[in-house]
């Protein structure tokens, strides 16, 4: 399990490498999802984008946070 991270003497959560990495990895699934076309075909595009970083920071969480 991740530990706090010590950064010029504060601690911070695990959670502030988790939330950028699961960003990034949402950020590429919606490009490949515009590319492919499929990104027209969902209905309500803010909440499958929220949906989609709450969906991939419990993913990272859960592989990186034992």
């Amino acid at each position: 399990m991740f530990e706090e991270l010590a950064l010029g003497g504060l601690l911070f959560s695990p959670l502030v490498v988790f939330a950028p990495l699961a960003f990034v990895i949402s950020f590429v699934t919606r490009q490949i999802l515009h590319v492919s076309g499929l990104y027209q075909r969902i209905w309500k595009v803010a909440w499958f984008e929220v949906a989609l970083y709450i969906c991939y920071l419990a993913l990272v969480v859960y592989l990186f946070g034992r």
